[in-house]
């Protein structure tokens, strides 16, 4: 997203009736989404879903049903869309399970675990010198820290997935992408370096 399309403006755009800004915007949280929804797979059901498929799902309800959304910032809106993401999960799974009707304690468990994984997102990550005023004046951290990864080599974005989000330890990072522990180790602190000088741009 551009310096000159910030969340808030398309958001103001889109509550005024434009659809095009709303796409924009709902588009803007693609990478935040597919990233939440491949934790939470990785859990539940792979490989039976794919993550880009959810996300797709995701952002058709969100447009959809825009008119019912009340928030007025960033944060209220990535809620909303994790919410989204946890009924669309949900009706996965009844349908794998093989249950039927609604559950309403199963979405609420969902949209816990992905408010969980967004949160995991920013640890680590921010820079431990920036003031409370200064962080809160940013962006969402977990949809920063999501779009960079997006922009970083597979390797390296698949290091960080497995060994911060995923909380695999070193020998077990190594064995799911055929490399050794030293290897996966150093690849790691590469990634770490990159990673934060994207983030280091994108405030």
């Amino acid at each position: 997203m551009s310096n000159t399309a910030l969340p808030d403006e398309l958001l103001t755009q889109a509550r005024a009736g434009s659809i095009e800004h709303l796409g924009l915007l709902l588009d803007s949280y693609r990478q935040y989404l597919k990233l939440l929804a491949r934790l939470e797979i990785g859990r539940k059901l792979q490989p039976k879903v794919d993550a880009s498929d959810l996300v797709q799902d995701t952002l058709l309800e969100a447009h959809r049903h825009f008119g019912t959304f009340r928030g007025e910032s960033e944060s209220q809106l990535v809620c909303w869309l994790r919410q989204i993401m946890a009924a669309s999960l949900a009706n996965l799974l009844r349908h794998y399970l093989g249950t039927k009707g609604r559950d309403i304690r199963l979405e609420e468990e969902l949209a816990a675990n992905l408010d969980q994984s967004s949160q995991l997102l920013g640890c680590g990550f921010v820079d431990p010198g920036s003031s409370p005023s200064q962080r809160a004046s940013r962006r969402e951290q977990s949809v920063l820290l999501a779009d960079a990864l997006a922009r970083l080599p597979e390797d390296y974005r698949e290091v960080i997935i497995l060994r911060h989000l995923e909380g695999h330890p070193f020998a077990e990072v190594g064995d799911a992408m055929g490399r050794s522990t030293d290897s996966v180790q150093k690849l790691w602190v590469r990634a770490l370096i990159q990673l934060r000088g994207l983030l280091g741009t994108m405030k």
